[in-house]
């Protein structure tokens, strides 16, 4: 069982940057892998960035490449999202999910979310 919660979300104006972190709860923390999804308003949750369980491949969607980056420190049991250059198109609810087993980048795949943290993107 893996509990996640997240933070750091909030009001930004576009241009600006923030991070995102994720503590989990569980001792196995570090065999999952980890992602952020969002989910902006009317919209669909689609997948952001991901993780392997120790850090080394990352996974990244074409509209963050460059801009965002994905970081886990396992000791602290917490994964990062850095967020560069943000526009008001990156403005959604950011949820951490964590799996098991192989890598897949869709939300179904996903057994643990945590509850969001909203990022708002101003213009």
């Amino acid at each position: 069982q893996v509990h996640l919660v997240e933070s750091g979300g909030g009001l930004v104006q576009a241009g600006g940057s923030l991070r995102l972190s994720c503590l989990a709860s569980g001792r196995t923390f570090s065999s999952y892998f980890m992602a952020w999804f969002r989910q902006a308003s009317g919209k669909e949750r689609e997948f952001v960035l991901g993780i392997s369980w120790n850090g080394d491949r990352t996974y990244y969607a074409d509209s963050v490449k460059g801009r965002f980056t994905i970081s886990r420190d396992n000791a602290k049991n917490t994964v990062y999202l850095q967020m560069n250059s943000l526009k008001p198109e990156d403005t959604a609810v950011y949820y951490c999910a964590a799996k098991d087993g192989s890598w897949y980048s869709t939300p179904q795949e996903f057994r643990y979310w945590g509850q969001g943290t909203p990022v708002t993107v101003s213009s």
